[in-house]
């Protein structure tokens, strides 16, 4: 995102919908920077410890606690608060829970993009929209080839299928409603974040996160599986770089990939060597991981996104490769300075210019 995107945001009305999760509490503290008004609307923090927390965000902005499933409390939000830009990240983020609640996964995923997309409907503020998603959201065929924005939607597990119905509720609500309205909608489908402050439980660097800590082997539920890592400042950034720009150009809206280079598309046993070679260089502590065989649920193999539509749109391109990416992690860990301001200066470091 460049400086001029940065300033379009000074004084903007901005509504972050899941903004005390892990991505949502990075997005809040950039906006914060840009000199945004920024409302959210979430549930409590989902974890505890929370980034959200250790960075005191609510001192800073106006936080709302709600629910995306229910549209009365979100109508009235949006009448109180007149956003002239929304960033839906409000979700059921995980794989494993979705299995285990459906239905719940459905309602927020679905029903969530629904009642926020009437809202916008019915507003006579908001005129840029970007609607969190996930690399997920397509039919995998666990080819090496990354998928395009026009390919088929069929995500295989509640989360990823939810993600794919809410990418289908956003294009028919832009075509029916919003693109004559002039409010310009995207979706946009992100790989694997990683990045300082997350503590969310079944994912790889939370996980090597906690064994490292604790002093255990790390266990590698799937070792061979190969995911699109990058740090969480890729598709925030991408995320308000598109809402920036298609702000005042409807012809901007449309689905973006936003996921790291081929060279840093890696499989998890990967990731969790190289998270064991950067804990001993922070810590001097050595510790190793083993691979577990799991019993669980279906999840897929190989996945890889082809961004060649937002590079060629926007100029966009990945700042940082994975081994910064999982350094952040490290470091953030064992930092020395408070989560907010160690979280500042990762933001001035990536927006910094070449």
């Amino acid at each position: 995102m460049t400086e001029a995107d940065m300033s379009f945001y000074k004084g903007r009305k901005v509504l972050v919908t899941g903004h005390t999760g892990f991505k949502g509490s990075w997005m809040t503290k950039v906006l914060l920077l840009a000199g945004a008004e920024v409302s959210g609307y979430a549930l409590e923090p989902p974890t505890e410890p929370s980034l959200f927390k250790q960075m005191n965000l609510a001192k800073d902005m106006n936080s709302l606690e709600g629910d995306v499933r229910d549209l009365d409390h979100l109508k009235k939000v949006f009448k109180e608060i007149k956003p002239e830009v929304v960033i839906h990240m409000a979700a059921q983020p995980l794989v494993r829970d979705s299995y285990k609640k459906p239905v719940h996964t459905y309602e927020t995923n679905v029903m969530g993009t629904v009642n926020l997309l009437e809202c916008i409907r019915i507003s006579d503020s908001v005129r840029s929209v970007v609607n969190v998603t996930t690399d997920k959201v397509y039919r995998n065929e666990e080819r090496e080839e990354g998928y395009r924005e026009d390919e088929y939607l069929d995500g295989y597990d509640p989360y990823s299928n939810s993600k794919s119905c809410s990418e289908l509720v956003t294009g028919s609500y832009r075509n029916s409603f919003l693109q004559e309205q002039g409010i310009a909608v995207s979706t946009m489908r992100a790989g694997n974040v990683i990045g300082g402050g997350d503590y969310a439980a079944d994912r790889i660097v939370p996980d090597c996160m906690r064994a490292a800590e604790a002093g255990r082997h790390i266990t590698v539920r799937n070792p061979g599986s190969i995911r699109p890592y990058q740090h969480v400042l890729e598709p925030v950034m991408a995320y308000l770089m598109v809402a920036a720009r298609q702000f005042d150009c409807f012809e901007l809206s449309g689905s973006y990939n936003v996921g790291p280079e081929d060279c840093d598309c890696v499989s998890t046993g990967t990731l969790a060597e190289l998270f064991c070679e950067l804990w001993e260089e922070k810590t001097g502590k050595h510790i190793c991981w083993l691979a577990q065989s799991t019993s669980g649920p279906h999840e897929a193999n190989f996945l890889k996104l082809n961004c060649g539509k937002i590079k060629d749109t926007f100029g966009w391109k990945p700042h940082w490769h994975i081994r910064d990416a999982l350094k952040d992690c490290v470091d953030f860990k064992n930092r020395t300075e408070a989560a907010g301001i160690y979280i500042e200066q990762q933001i001035r470091k990536y927006a910094a210019p070449e």
